[in-house]
């Protein structure tokens, strides 16, 4: 029988690895700015090897000079393979290929390529701010069943209820904050 602190203390970590998921997947949002961020995470099937990578673990990610991601692979055969992950994503950056590494000009945005950007972010924001409120909902009705079996009392179980409120609150504040602050750096020109 899951004690009063376990349950909200589960629904906290819930909540905890929504924001660090949207944090994450942020990073792969294009900005105006060159980032190694944008290309890290991005999963790349290599055929040599017959499995699916990430750049970050394929090769060297870096920022050179203005506004320019370079990716210097580990292993040269998989240039090719990173090449097609980077032309399949939605980027849309065209990847430069000179046989030993890959260059990526970030163009700058135009006004409606931002919007779309900003419109994706909340959009990634709600689907976290759906799984913080679900960790609320699942914690709520495992108090309620535990109230009903008796294992705590009706104090206990709207004393639980309230401190997974605070969290709830604290987590969606943790959001909104994570897209106000991405959304400016988009916005920015």
């Amino acid at each position: 029988m899951p004690s009063l602190d376990s349950i909200v203390r589960g629904a906290e970590d819930t909540m905890k690895k929504a924001v660090e998921f949207l944090r994450q997947e942020l990073r792969g949002i294009r900005s105006g700015r060159a980032s190694p961020g944008l290309v890290d995470t991005l999963r790349v099937e290599v055929e040599s090897y017959g499995s699916t990578m990430t750049v970050k673990e394929l090769g060297n990610v870096a920022v050179a000079e203005n506004n320019v991601i370079v990716i210097k692979p580990f292993d040269p055969g998989t240039l090719k393979d990173i090449q097609k992950a980077i032309e399949k994503s939605d980027l849309g950056i065209n990847p430069q290929n000179d046989g030993k590494m890959i260059r990526l000009p970030v163009p700058p945005l135009s006004t409606e390529r931002r919007n779309q950007l900003v419109a994706r972010v909340k959009q990634l924001a709600e689907q976290q701010k759906v799984a913080i409120r679900n960790a609320r909902r699942d914690a709520n009705k495992l108090l309620e069943s535990e109230k009903k079996a008796g294992t705590i009392t009706e104090d206990q179980a709207k004393q639980g209820e309230d401190k997974t409120q605070k969290a709830t609150d604290s987590y969606t504040k943790q959001v909104d904050a994570l897209v106000d602050e991405k959304s400016k750096e988009i916005m920015t020109v």
